[in-house]
């Protein structure tokens, strides 16, 4: 539970990010790194949340 919390907060507070840098006014390279970023990081969110699952299947069964 814990790792899919940890991926799911990571998720939630990229999304809000890039949904706030979307609308200012900064640079583009700044909307670029930071948008990187959260692609990088909502994706090992994902990894996260998929190894969470295996780990809960194996002990289930």
């Amino acid at each position: 539970m814990v790792l899919r919390a940890a991926a799911v907060w990571t998720a939630f507070v990229w999304v809000t990010f890039v949904r706030n840098i979307a609308g200012d006014n900064h640079s583009t390279g700044f909307k670029v790194v930071h948008i990187t970023l959260a692609v990088i990081s909502i994706g090992f969110a994902v990894l996260i949340w998929r190894v969470a699952t295996r780990a809960r299947s194996r002990e289930e069964s």
